[in-house]
């Protein structure tokens, strides 16, 4: 996919009131997602490279959810508990929030995508840590 098509579908994105696009193209596939408007910039350190890391330290299972509302991932990425390294979480075990509270962000193809809360509830349990690789549909939360 050449760089001019990328541009357009940039374009496209902008001009329209889509938060994501994905196009495959043969085997070329590009996924291109924003913010919504008023949302700060993200901005991270380069990590490791994913291949690598999930090699070198794939898990034998996955975490069990406890009793309650599994809030699972909806891509696959590396997950960031804060908006920027060195603040606190946006949510901790025991903390109540409501529908639509930011939870997390999932990084995914260098686009920060913000990770809201469906469900109101306190947080039971976190299930992930800042910076580990998420597989989608892998648990997050449980919020009771």
């Amino acid at each position: 996919m050449d760089l001019r098509k990328i541009k357009k579908l940039i374009d496209l994105l902008e001009e329209s009131n889509l938060t994501e696009l994905e196009i495959h193209e043969g085997e070329e596939t590009i996924r291109l997602s924003r913010l919504p408007k008023n949302q700060p910039t993200i901005t991270y350190s380069p990590m490791p490279n994913l291949a690598q890391q999930a090699l070198s330290s794939a898990p034998d299972s996955k975490p069990e959810a406890a009793p309650g509302i599994t809030i699972r991932a909806p891509m696959v990425g590396t997950f960031y508990s804060s908006r920027t390294p060195g603040t606190p979480p946006f949510v901790i075990e025991g903390q109540l929030i409501k529908v639509g509270d930011p939870i997390g962000i999932i990084e995914a193809m260098k686009m920060f995508n913000p990770i809201e809360s469906e469900h109101a509830g306190m947080v039971k349990r976190v299930l992930i840590e800042n910076g580990q690789p998420v597989e989608f549909d892998q648990p997050l939360f449980v919020i009771e």
